[in-house]
């Protein structure tokens, strides 16, 4: 009874492929604390105020939690870690590199953070309607 072993060298090397698109890929994953800046502009939030770093903070804050939401609901499927990091990953470290920045910004311009119920301030002062004077020395017969 012969064995036909055509098909061993196929699987072993998809294995062998696998095992090493896993390595790479996990490698990437340690990464990206350390890189994230480098994907984000270094000047976006020189001119920012801080009730405008106040909102940036808080809508990347919660861009970064979908993503991580996002990319643990993909590592649960069959090859998610792969999908995680092809689909999520480049995102999720965009967006950690801009949150970085946001909060070195927001730490030189000393601000801080608005309490919960506050009054937001006013904007700035509205100019006056200002209605042209009624015309004088005009006769109305």
């Amino acid at each position: 009874m012969a064995v036909s072993f055509s098909y061993r060298p196929r699987g072993s090397a998809a294995l062998l492929a696998l095992l090493a698109a896993g390595a790479v890929l996990s490698g990437c994953a340690g990464m990206s604390e350390t890189i994230a800046p480098a994907f984000a502009d270094p000047g976006a939030y020189e001119l920012y105020d801080c009730k405008q770093l106040e909102t940036e903070r808080k809508s990347l804050a919660a861009r970064t939690a979908d993503l991580q939401k996002l990319m643990d609901k993909a590592e649960t499927g069959a090859g998610g870690a792969v999908v995680s990091e092809l689909a999520y990953r480049n995102d999720y470290v965009a967006v950690r590199g801009r949150a970085q920045l946001a909060e070195d910004a927001w730490r030189r311009n000393r601000c801080r953070e608005t309490p919960p119920g506050a009054p937001t301030p006013a904007s700035a002062p509205q100019r006056p309607d200002i209605k042209p004077a009624p015309k004088s020395g005009g006769t109305n017969r």
